[in-house]
């Protein structure tokens, strides 16, 4: 084993790459019940929330324990948070449409995305694509998609609602301009169990991380399943009928769901640029960062190598994934926390491997947990990550106004690829404008130009809304 991982080398031991891989693992297990949660849009699509569960566990164990196994990195893989938000609303905001987006079609786009990342990694078009896009503009998709994820987690909880007293009378299923004043956002009814519950998680979670225990988001939904079922909020019978087991039954997996007859559904397209986009920097950002933090850059073309190698990993699991029945997989930057226990080899990322597939027989305590515990989860990640706003310099116009629009238009306008849209055509348009006056010099990169006008012509030719 010393042998295989390089143990000795790296300065490490068998004992501190298995707590770093339980660390990793406690650090991350919520995705095992958020992830079901999301994707099923908490029972409103038809996916089967074991069904979620199951590929999720499976993807997530399979592709950790490849990354340690062949790459020898310390790096965890899931499905990622903020891409199985935007496939679950994609779905649901075309579900009363004539020609509604399914969920077979949301998976067939992730794998289209997962054969793309394949071959850009292969072509090293990748690296080339990360280095077009400005870093105040990645900083940005990190908090946009922040604030999506939250968003998300406040509405499913209760703790925000939309009051609508319009003068006229607002069509179902149809999107409806009204002014300013007739839709307001409102705080949730405290006097909601749910709501209450949602406050409650945030409070443990946020007390555990305040205390640094790993695994603290883990923990705190734990936690608040156990006062949901003191409160009684937890109905026993509809898990004791439901379809999650102890034994694993893979007979439920959506494997190979795939709707290659919607393949030319005009929102296909949106949905495969904004898989790959986002995972595009997601990943870098996390395979960069974990492996500076753990020494693996100390020698930088070694480790450039390493994270390429990790990278086609990645891009592997993205496909696998989508075969498995779940959004994109991606690497995980919880995997910091095993790094930060000592985590310097792959065994680190075996052992979480291992923790997700042993996880296969525990579903049924996943379904206890409710949604309103997950929900005050998905709020506490999207704290995590507009941490990122801090790299942003909004002194400077021509890099404020768009990350700007990055980050406010994906959460107001419910919607992703819209955030990264605005940030990119901006960007191009400012930039330039600057360069011309003849006193900055900003770097607008020939892809970005590429990048503008596609956008452009994806709102003209297909439309805006849906």
């Amino acid at each position: 084993m010393d042998r295989f991982f390089k143990l000795k080398q790296n300065g490490t031991t068998v004992r501190t790459e298995i707590m770093a891989g339980l660390t990793t693992f406690m650090a991350m297990a919520y995705i095992l019940t958020v992830n079901p949660n999301t994707l099923t849009a908490f029972g409103q699509i038809d996916m089967g929330w074991y069904s979620v569960f199951l590929a999720t566990a499976l993807a997530a164990g399979i592709f950790t324990i490849a990354m340690g196994l062949f790459i020898n990195f310390p790096v965890a893989l899931a499905p990622g948070m903020g891409l199985n938000a935007y496939f679950a609303s994609v779905v649901l905001s075309s579900a009363t449409t004539d020609h509604p987006f399914t969920w077979e079609m949301g998976l067939t786009a992730v794998f289209i995305s997962g054969l793309i990342f394949i071959l850009l990694t292969i072509t090293h078009v990748r690296q080339m694509l990360l280095e077009a896009i400005p870093d105040a503009l990645k900083h940005a998709i990190t908090v946009g998609i922040g604030l999506f994820i939250t968003i998300i987690g406040l509405k499913n909880s209760g703790l925000m609602t939309i009051g609508v007293e319009a003068g006229n009378d607002i069509p179902a299923h149809k999107f409806t301009d009204v002014l300013s004043f007739e839709t307001v956002i409102h705080l949730g009814s405290l006097e909601n169990t749910n709501v209450q519950l949602a406050l409650i998680g945030l409070l443990l979670i946020g007390v555990l991380m305040v205390l640094q225990v790993r695994g603290a988001i883990l923990f705190g939904i734990l936690g608040t399943t156990v006062i949901a079922i003191l409160m009684g909020a937890v109905d026993f019978n509809s898990v004791a009928t439901s379809e999650a087991k102890w034994i694993p039954d893979f007979s439920q997996l959506n494997f190979m769901k795939f709707d290659w007859g919607g393949i030319l559904h005009t929102g296909i397209v949106s949905a495969i640029a904004t898989f790959t986009f986002v995972e595009l920097f997601d990943t870098f950002g996390t395979l960069v960062g974990t492996a500076t933090r753990a020494g693996i850059m100390k020698n930088p073309e070694e480790g450039k190598k390493r994270v390429g190698k990790a990278m086609l990993v990645d891009a592997v699991a993205v496909t696998g994934g989508a075969m498995l029945g779940t959004s994109t997989t991606t690497a995980y930057v919880e995997s910091a926390a095993g790094v930060a226990e000592g985590g310097r080899t792959g065994l680190t990322a075996v052992t979480t491997g291992v923790c997700f597939l042993l996880a296969l027989f525990l579903a049924p305590i996943a379904a206890l947990i409710p949604g309103s515990a997950t929900a005050a989860a998905l709020i506490i990640v999207g704290v995590l990550m507009v941490q990122s706003i801090r790299e942003i310099d909004f002194q400077d116009m021509v890099v404020a106004i768009p990350a700007f629009l990055t980050i406010t238009m994906m959460p107001f306008s419910y919607n992703i690829a819209n955030g990264i849209s605005f940030g990119i055509v901006f960007y191009v348009v400012l930039a330039s404008i600057a360069n011309l006056r003849g006193k900055t010099n900003y770097k607008v990169h020939w892809m970005m130009w590429i990048l503008a006008v596609l956008i452009i012509a994806r709102y003209v030719f297909f439309g805006s809304q849906g």
